[in-house]
């Protein structure tokens, strides 16, 4: 087809296209008019209001303090016997996680996930154990091995953007030093939330935290653990993301 004859066709399908177009344009909804009108009640306890939504929604959530938080992720590791935990190294969580977990437990994530799989999802062979007995050796990466074997991780740990008290839900912007395969991947995601960064709504933190100025090229929006009902109308979890979410919510004050 020569470029006239292109050119032809497209100007035919673009002239349909606006001869279709109505002749009025429609209104954009008012939305910030919508939620106006549907603010909520002060006088909820909107931390108390979160943590019941997230937990309805199957996530596990941690009341626990600034200076208490490593503790409470180190009881978290203990009691679901993870050995090795993922984070991201530059992040607001790096120094207090070098600090409080043991070089052999914590691995950071800062390598091209092409060289990073066996460490994401475990050995490719499927007849490889990746818990097999041997000597066990750690990389100045963080990356352990048992016997030669890559060792996978079993959770990850990510900071979040603030969470939504209306859903109980998690708002999470993965970049460089925290790819979304940080929280994804691994069957357990640890989130560490303050409580002084909840919104009531998600359109509240776009507006407060001025999205439109500076929107990623990726936001998560978490509600609770990975879970599909596709099959048989069978409510599981783990199928496309991790199986548990655990959240260590930071309050202002300590939890009474």
């Amino acid at each position: 087809m020569s470029e006239a004859s292109i050119d032809t066709a497209r100007r035919a399908i673009f002239g349909r296209l606006r001869s279709a177009m109505p002749a009025e344009q429609v209104a954009p909804p008012d939305v910030s008019g919508y939620y106006a009108q549907s603010l909520p009640d002060p006088a909820i306890d909107r931390v108390a209001h979160f943590i019941e939504r997230a937990r309805g929604w199957q996530a596990e959530v941690i009341e626990t303090s600034s200076t208490a938080w490593p503790a409470a992720l180190l009881s978290v590791l203990d009691s679901k016997g993870v050995k090795r935990l993922l984070a991201g190294r530059n992040t607001a969580l790096s120094a207090t996680l070098a600090a409080s977990v043991s070089a052999e437990r914590l691995c950071w994530y800062e390598q091209p996930i092409e060289q990073f799989k066996a460490t994401l999802f475990g050995p490719s062979d499927a007849g490889m154990n990746s818990r097999q007995s041997g000597v066990v050796e750690t990389s100045d990466a963080g990356i352990t091995t048992q016997g030669g074997i890559v060792e996978a991780v079993d959770a990850g740990i990510t900071t979040t953007r603030g969470g939504i008290v209306e859903t109980g839900s998690l708002m999470v912007w993965p970049n460089g030093d925290e790819p979304r395969t940080l929280s994804l991947v691994p069957p357990l995601h640890i989130a560490v939330l303050r409580a002084n960064e909840l919104h009531d709504t998600l359109y509240e933190a776009m507006l407060a935290q001025r999205w439109s100025e500076q929107l990623p090229t990726n936001a998560l929006l978490i509600t609770g653990p990975s879970k599909t009902a596709d099959i048989q109308r069978l409510l599981v979890y783990g199928a496309h993301g991790p199986k548990q979410l655990v959240i260590l919510l930071i309050r202002d004050e300590q939890p009474s």
